[in-house]
């Protein structure tokens, strides 16, 4: 079965590192500086940010379904990020050193299936899961923080 890891589109955040911090901090969201590496994974780039980098720290609705299963977290997106673009199968590094939490969700937005797995065995967990055609898409959290990571779909 052939899926398709997908980032946030960095269009989203563009006007967030034009503000100033009383804005940002109206929003919920904080301007940070990396300290360590790895650390900070981007929504966008799907990669680690590199220390002395400046990332936005902003809670995102990844589940926007108006079902019990409608989830916001925080998540990191680096200045200047450019929306990835993975090919067919393709899991990007900065998951396979984290250990992961999948959540398989139906058309409806009703979560279906859940397992947690190391980085290192997404594909074959990711397989399982499509395997049954009542899931629509499956989001992929780093299991210890619990934020969303990226959102996986059939290709």
């Amino acid at each position: 079965m052939a899926f398709q890891f997908n980032a946030l589109d960095a269009a989203e955040f563009t006007d967030w590192f034009s503000m100033d911090e009383n804005t940002l901090a109206q929003r919920g969201a904080a301007r940070v500086l990396v300290e360590k590496c790895p650390d900070i994974p981007c929504r966008v780039s799907l990669e680690d940010a590199a220390i002395g980098e400046r990332v936005l720290a902003v809670n995102y609705t990844h589940q926007t379904a108006n079902t019990p299963y409608r989830a916001s977290h925080a998540i990191f997106v680096r200045e200047g990020a450019q929306t990835a673009r993975l090919a067919a199968n393709e899991v990007p590094a900065l998951l396979r050193h984290r250990l992961l939490s999948l959540r398989a969700f139906n058309a409806s937005g009703t979560m279906i299936d859940a397992e947690v797995v190391e980085g290192t065995a997404v594909e074959a967990e990711l397989n399982r899961m499509f395997d049954n055609a009542n899931i629509e898409d499956i989001h992929v959290h780093f299991a210890k923080p619990g934020c969303f990571a990226a959102r996986v779909t059939r290709v």
